[in-house]
């Protein structure tokens, strides 16, 4: 069993001593993690709403970046917009082809799926807007991130735009960790910790069953740790990169511990 550390936070460690050799780890987008993840994404939060608003009035297709499970496909398709949703992770696909499957065909007809990394891609094609939901930019190291903006601004159409949420800690004050409880959309309920110091270059997120079996059956325990971007570095990544930050709106309360920013940006002229 691979054992988990305070780095992870001292409670998280905690509750994994608790269940001992029944837990079994796993990263929030494997072949376990990804039906937790998708479990617990919702379809209808602030950063979803806002994408949805900010590319209404443009029409064309959509390049949706780490589409995941299609936390921001499926509401846009639902829109009648035409999506391609790209995604590293073949465990988080095929969550989303499972849901297109069960869709009407004239959503499935609008969508193409496509295993690939945001880092380093070439579709043959552009786009007015590229989106790229919150956490996602942070999987990404340096050099994959100047790929990324690359790989954008290669596939952006005149005029495009490329939406991109970062995620902040509001509330320098706050404790390292917390623990939260959460229902996912099948009615299971999770405790979550967070492990993030203000000021730290990463937090960690650990996902427990809240109510586990209480025979010795396996605990499937989901954590990774993610790297934390800031807000005046990635405007200074962007704009070395020759993308234009248009607007920034904040889409949380300011003192919230998750303060999400959502940027639009253009090919800078």
């Amino acid at each position: 069993m691979p054992l988990m550390t305070t780095e992870g936070g001292v409670l998280a460690a905690r509750r994994t001593a608790e269940l001992g050799d029944r837990v079994r780890v796993c990263g929030l987008y494997d072949a376990l993690g990804a039906p937790v993840y998708h479990d617990l994404a919702t379809y209808d939060d602030p950063e979803t709403r806002a994408l949805l608003t900010a590319v209404r009035t443009t029409p064309g297709p959509l390049l949706d970046l780490a589409a995941g499970s299609g936390r921001f496909t499926l509401p846009l398709l639902a829109t009648g917009r035409e999506v391609t949703a790209l995604d590293l992770s073949t465990d988080m696909l095929a969550l989303l082809r499972t849901q297109l499957d069960r869709a009407p065909a004239s959503m499935r007809a609008r969508c193409t799926v496509v295993r690939g990394d945001m880092s380093r891609f070439d579709l043959g094609r552009s786009f007015p807007h590229i989106l790229l939901g919150t956490t996602s930019l942070s999987l990404l190291d340096e050099d994959g991130r100047a790929g990324l903006y690359r790989s954008v601004l290669a596939h952006l159409a005149d005029g495009g735009r490329f939406l991109l949420t970062v995620l902040e800690r509001g509330d320098d004050d706050g404790p390292d960790e917390t623990v939260v409880r959460a229902t996912g959309s099948g009615g299971t309920v999770y405790e979550l910790y967070e492990h993030w110091p203000a000021g730290a270059d990463s937090r960690t997120v650990t996902l427990f069953p809240a109510d586990p079996p209480q025979d010795d059956s396996p605990v499937t325990v989901c954590t990774d740790r993610v790297a934390v971007l800031d807000l005046p570095r990635l405007e200074e990544e962007l704009a070395a990169s020759g993308l234009t930050v248009t607007s920034r709106r904040l889409l949380s309360p300011p003192d919230e511990r998750h303060r999400v920013t959502l940027l639009t940006t253009e090919a800078s002229r």
